[in-house]
């Protein structure tokens, strides 16, 4: 008796906080809906921060550069968040325009990288398209050719090999999409990277290996998708270790922020660890900022709360949301997303 009641006492206490998570979220204003989320409206933030309306760049060295990677992220967080549906499909029409494309995948000759062609394949996935036919190029068999006998996805370039857990991630979570689903070997190998910690290694084959809490979140999703529940299931319970007591995650010893929770919290939904992702989603919208903040930052998350940052805002608010909804990138679909970037309702 004194078990049950003290699970009663529990779930009733979960219940309590997620419960409040969603009380407490502040109205947004939009044509087709009187009030919407926390997630919804920093989908709507990141919609106003593209360029065009279809793109981020990066600047290095006063040269303004494309920015493939985070245009990507904005797509996922669009399909998450269901709103925007209409700058997720300018967004993923300019990343697929073939000097773009290339620029980002390699000409699939001489340059080939793993990682891109995955998270490009997932993307088109996640809109509804077909990957094995973007403009031309068949994502899928681009993908397949890369895997090595040992299971691992790696680059094909004169610069070298750059795939890393993020590469072999992505690429078993797109394969998981196709009908021939994702390779046995390849999982296996992701797998075969944990750390004696439990966690996953941003990179194999280290002098030590050391946990990575982007890396784990990542890989506990693909590993879980691959149907490797006990793979993943190590490194849930390692994210789960190394979670602070405000809720946030960092990796190597760094401030708790919005990348690395975002990833994490979306994790541990998916993986079904619902106390620890309330935690990680009460720390992700303690970073949003609301209608105190300057109207042009309202719906945007901060990286780790030290003072709002327009240059580390985007990809912050892009990676958070995926927390903030919970919604794992095996599920991610933008099927049913409303059109438009919606705003924070202020007085």
């Amino acid at each position: 008796m004194v078990v049950r009641r003290s699970r009663h006492r529990l779930l009733a206490l979960l219940c309590g906080v997620l419960a409040a998570l969603t009380l407490t979220t502040p109205a947004v204003a939009a044509p087709e809906r009187a009030a919407l989320t926390r997630p919804e409206a920093a989908g709507g933030w990141l919609a106003r921060q593209l360029v065009d309306g279809e793109r981020f760049e990066a600047v290095f060295d006063g040269v303004v550069y494309p920015d493939q990677g985070l245009t990507l992220d904005a797509v996922f967080a669009f399909a998450a968040t269901g709103v925007a549906d209409d700058h997720g499909a300018d967004a993923l029409a300019w990343v697929t325009r073939p000097d773009i494309r290339d620029g980002y995948l390699g000409d699939g000759v001489s340059e080939a990288y793993a990682g891109a062609t995955a998270k490009l394949a997932l993307a088109v996935q996640v809109r509804g398209g077909d990957p094995a036919d973007v403009g031309g190029v068949d994502l899928i068999a681009r993908l397949r050719s890369l895997q090595t006998p040992a299971g691992r996805f790696s680059d094909r370039s004169a610069y070298g090999d750059y795939s890393n857990a993020f590469s072999q991630s992505f690429a078993l979570l797109a394969l998981d999409r196709t009908a021939a689903g994702a390779p046995p070997a390849a999982a296996a190998w992701l797998a075969g990277t944990r750390c004696p910690d439990g966690g996953y290694p941003l990179l194999p084959a280290q002098p030590v290996c050391t946990s990575d809490v982007d890396a784990t979140a990542l890989a506990a999703q693909a590993l879980r998708a691959a149907d490797r529940p006990a793979d993943a299931a190590a490194g849930l319970r390692w994210l789960v270790s190394v979670q602070r007591a405000d809720g946030g995650f960092a990796n190597a010893g760094g401030t708790p922020n919005a990348n690395s929770t975002g990833l994490a919290a979306q994790a541990l939904r998916d993986g079904h660890r619902l106390p620890a992702w309330a935690r990680a989603r009460a720390f992700l919208a303690g970073l949003q900022v609301g209608c105190a903040g300057a109207p042009a930052d309202r719906g945007a998350v901060d990286f780790d709360g030290g003072g709002f940052d327009p240059a580390t805002a985007p990809r912050a608010t892009a990676q958070a949301v995926l927390g903030l909804t919970g919604i794992g990138y095996a599920r991610l679909s933008a099927a049913g997303a409303d059109p438009g970037a919606p705003a924070l309702a202020c007085p």
